[in-house]
C-alpha cells in the first residue's frame, strides 16, 4: 500500500513540474521584413538593387550594339579580323558575367550581415523576454505545424525589436 502511494506521489509530481514549463512561438520571418529595420534593410537593398539593374542594362545594350556592328561587317571583314574581334566581344560578355555575379554575391553578402545584425539583437531581446515571463522554449513558427495563437509572441518582440533598433548600417 505504501508503494502505491509513493508511485501515485511521483507521478502527480512530475506531472507537475511538466505543467510548469512555458513554450511559446515566434515567427521570425516577419520580424525580418516588418520591423522597422527590416524594411529600411530591404528599401535600401531595392534601391542597390535598382542601380545595379540600370548598369547591367546599359552594359547588355552597348554589348548587343557591338554584336550587330560585327554581324553586319562579317562579310566585309577577313575571317582573322572577324574572328579577332568576335573574341574581344566574347570577353566583353565574360567580364560582364563576372561583374553581374560579382555584385549579386556582393547584395547577398549585405543582405545576409544586415539579418545577421538583426537577428542579434532579436536573441537578445528574447533572452530577456524568455527570463522575465519565465519561458523556457521558444520555437521557430515555420517549425510549428499548429499551435495556439495565445502562444505566439511575434507582436510583443515586433514591437520590442522596434523599440529598440530602428537601423541597421549597411557594410
Amino acid at each position: 500500500m505504501k508503494y502505491c502511494y509513493f508511485l501515485f506521489f511521483i507521478l502527480f509530481y512530475i506531472n507537475s513540474s511538466f505543467a510548469q514549463e512555458k513554450t511559446v512561438y515566434l515567427d521570425v520571418n516577419l520580424l525580418l521584413l516588418n520591423s522597422e529595420a527590416g524594411i529600411y534593410i530591404n528599401n535600401e537593398l531595392k534601391k542597390i538593387n535598382d542601380k545595379n539593374i540600370e548598369e547591367y542594362k546599359k552594359i547588355e545594350n552597348s554589348l548587343k550594339s557591338d554584336e550587330e556592328k560585327l554581324l553586319k561587317q562579317k562579310n566585309i571583314l577577313k575571317q582573322n579580323e572577324f574572328n579577332e574581334k568576335a573574341n574581344v566581344l566574347r570577353e566583353k560578355y565574360k567580364s560582364y558575367q563576372i561583374l553581374k555575379n560579382t555584385k549579386n554575391g556582393n547584395l547577398k553578402k549585405i543582405r545576409d550581415d544586415s539579418s545577421k545584425q538583426i537577428l542579434k539583437v532579436v536573441n537578445d531581446i528574447l533572452a530577456e523576454y524568455s527570463a522575465k515571463n519565465n519561458i523556457s522554449l521558444i520555437i521557430d513558427k515555420k517549425n510549428i505545424v499548429i499551435g495556439k495563437t495565445e502562444l505566439d509572441i511575434t507582436k510583443n518582440i515586433l514591437d520590442l525589436l522596434n523599440n529598440k533598433i530602428k537601423k541597421v548600417e549597411l557594410k
